[in-house]
C-alpha cells in the first residue's frame, strides 16, 4: 500500500530539503502571519512574498506549477463563502458599480475583501504545502512537538496521516471490484450503488483501523509515536532564520 498523495517531494535532496524542520516551521510561519497582517493594497509586498516562496520551491528542486495547482483547491471554497461579498451595499462615499441588471451593484469594499481574502489565503497554503514538499512527515510532527504545540493535536495530525492511507486503499480496493463487475456510472438510477459504496468503506475503513490500533497496541504503543530525533542547529539554520528579520523589514516598509 504505497500512496504518495501528500509528502512525495520530501525525499528529494537538496539546501531545504537538508533544513532542520524547526527552522522552516518558524520562517514559513512568521511568512504566514506578515502577509495575513498586511492591508489588502500591498500589492508589492505580496509580490515579494510570492517570489520568495517561488524561489525557494525551485531551490528545494520543486516543481512549482505542482504546488501551485495543489493551492488553488482552496480557492472554489472561498468563492463559494465570498461570492455574496461584492454584492453587499457600498458605502455612502464609495458607491458601488452597476451591473446594468435592476439595482444590482458591485461594491468595492466588497471586491477589496475578496481580494484580500483570495490572495492571502492563496500565500498562506501555497507555504503550508512547500512546508511539508520539503519536510518529512515525521519530521513535522517533531518539530511541532518541540515547540510544545499541544500534544492532542500532534497525535490527531500523525493518526489522520496514516490513515488516510488505509481510507483511499480501500477506495482502491472497492473501485477495483466495482469496475470488475461492469458498473458504468452512466445511469441515474445507478446513484444508488454510490450510495452503498459510500456505506461501506466507512465501515471498512472503520474496521481496519480497528485492527491497525489494536496492532499498535500489541506493540507497545502507549500514547506516543516513535519519532525521529532532531539534532542541533547548524550554519545553514542560522542562515536561513536570518531572513526573518529581513521578512519583518520588508512588512514595515511595504506594507
Amino acid at each position: 500500500m504505497k500512496h504518495a498523495f501528500v509528502d512525495h517531494h520530501s525525499g528529494i535532496d537538496s539546501p531545504i530539503h537538508r533544513l532542520d524542520a524547526r527552522v522552516k516551521i518558524v520562517v514559513l510561519f512568521a511568512v504566514v502571519v506578515l502577509e495575513v497582517s498586511a492591508p489588502p493594497q500591498a500589492f508589492l509586498l505580496f509580490g515579494v512574498f510570492a517570489g520568495g516562496l517561488v524561489g525557494l520551491a525551485l531551490l528545494a528542486r520543486l516543481p512549482v506549477g505542482h504546488l501551485a495547482k495543489k493551492a488553488l483547491v482552496v480557492l472554489p471554497f472561498l468563492v463559494l463563502v465570498t461570492i455574496s461579498v461584492p454584492f453587499m451595499e457600498g458605502s455612502r462615499t464609495g458607491g458601488g458599480y452597476s451591473l446594468g441588471v435592476g439595482r444590482l451593484t458591485v461594491s468595492p469594499r466588497g471586491l477589496w475583501i475578496v481580494w484580500n481574502v483570495l490572495v492571502k489565503s492563496f500565500l498562506g497554503v501555497f507555504a503550508i504545502i512547500l512546508l511539508y514538499s520539503t519536510t518529512p512527515f515525521p519530521q513535522l510532527i517533531k518539530g511541532l512537538e518541540s515547540f510544545h504545540c499541544p500534544r492532542i493535536f500532534t497525535v490527531l495530525l500523525a493518526f489522520m496521516y496514516r490513515y488516510s492511507f488505509i481510507l483511499i486503499d480501500e477506495i482502491y480496493r472497492m473501485k477495483r471490484g466495482r469496475d470488475a463487475r461492469g458498473f458504468g456510472g452512466r445511469w441515474l438510477w445507478q446513484a444508488k450503488t454510490i450510495g452503498h459504496m459510500v456505506g461501506s468503506l466507512f465501515l471498512r475503513s472503520f474496521h481496519r483501523g480497528e485492527k491497525v490500533y489494536l496492532a499498535m497496541l500489541s506493540r507497545g504503543y502507549e500514547g506516543t509515536m516513535p519519532g525521529v530525533s532532531l539534532g542541533g542547529l547548524g550554519l545553514r539554520e542560522m542562515a536561513f532564520l536570518a531572513l526573518l528579520p529581513g521578512l519583518l523589514l520588508l512588512r514595515i516598509l511595504l506594507g
